[in-house]
């Protein structure tokens, strides 16, 4: 009965594992396609930095701005940043 035990806590324990590692990849894209040519992935990625707080939020959001030519997708670029301004101050 032990090894069965320690089965399914090896087994739980490596599923959180890759859980966490496929998670960690698929923000890393997110990050990656802020600047993509689909407008879609760049929705995307706006979505993931709304999340997100830190002075290099802000840096690469204003990077963005000054990029994206969309008006929807520079309107929603200028909300999230104006919403990570507030919540730094």
């Amino acid at each position: 009965m032990r090894s069965r035990a320690w089965l399914f806590a090896g087994g739980m324990a490596t599923g959180a594992t890759a859980g966490w590692m496929l998670a960690q990849r698929r923000l890393a894209s997110h990050q990656r396609d802020l600047f993509s040519p689909r407008p879609l992935r760049r929705l995307a990625a706006l979505g993931y930095l709304a999340g997100q707080t830190g002075v290099d939020t802000i840096r690469l959001l204003r990077d963005y701005l000054a990029w994206e030519r969309q008006p929807v997708l520079r309107r929603r670029a200028q909300a999230i940043l104006r919403d990570v301004e507030a919540t730094l101050r």
